[in-house]
């Protein structure tokens, strides 16, 4: 004898499988960056590939800082990392946002350029938010290289990091290493 499916049967079982599909999820804050997984290759650029014709004023960087880092929230001393606040100081939210930055020895002259789609990170209205560039996978943390000049210069390394959103005049800031290699709690 074979089995009998109810329609009803079968539609029912459909919605409890897709709901616990939608369970196993990750989800994130309203206007929060999307972490990055660790496991991602991270290649200097040649070239900037952002558009920064734009003029519209608006987002700031700040707090730039690629050694002695502190968590913002706790304040407490974090490994080093290159990290900055970009700032919403219009009334519309701003979506779209990228960086490129620019690391230089400044003993040797030698120069590696980075470019990040900042995905996930919308700016609300007058909104903060801290962005770290040190392979974490949680909210605002984006993939590094690891064999980088920041990380293997034992000179001091200035990082130029321009932001940008689509629209908008770039925003800049600088943040500098000392002499000497590694990523340390201070």
């Amino acid at each position: 004898m074979k089995p009998i499916f109810r329609p009803a049967t079968i539609v029912a079982a459909a919605l409890i499988a897709l709901g616990s599909l939608a369970a196993c999820g990750s989800s994130t804050l309203p206007n929060q960056p999307v972490g990055t997984a660790s496991a991602v290759t991270v290649l200097p650029v040649t070239v900037n590939p952002m558009a920064t014709t734009g003029t519209k004023p608006g987002l700031t960087v700040t707090g730039a800082m690629a050694e002695n880092n502190v968590d913002p929230h706790s304040k407490a001393a974090v490994p080093d990392r290159l990290q900055f606040d970009l700032t919403n100081t219009t009334t519309a939210p701003i979506t779209g946002l990228e960086v490129y930055y620019t690391m230089k020895d400044t003993n040797s002259g030698k120069t590696e350029s980075y470019y990040q789609k900042l995905e996930g990170l919308t700016l609300a209205s007058g909104q903060k938010e801290t962005v770290y560039f040190d392979n974490g996978t949680s909210p605002g943390h984006y993939p590094e290289n690891k064999y980088s000049i920041y990380r293997n210069s034992t000179n001091p390394v200035v990082i130029t990091i321009i932001a940008g959103a689509s629209g908008y005049a770039p925003a800049t800031a600088t943040a500098t290493k000392s002499a000497g290699t590694g990523e340390k709690v201070d």
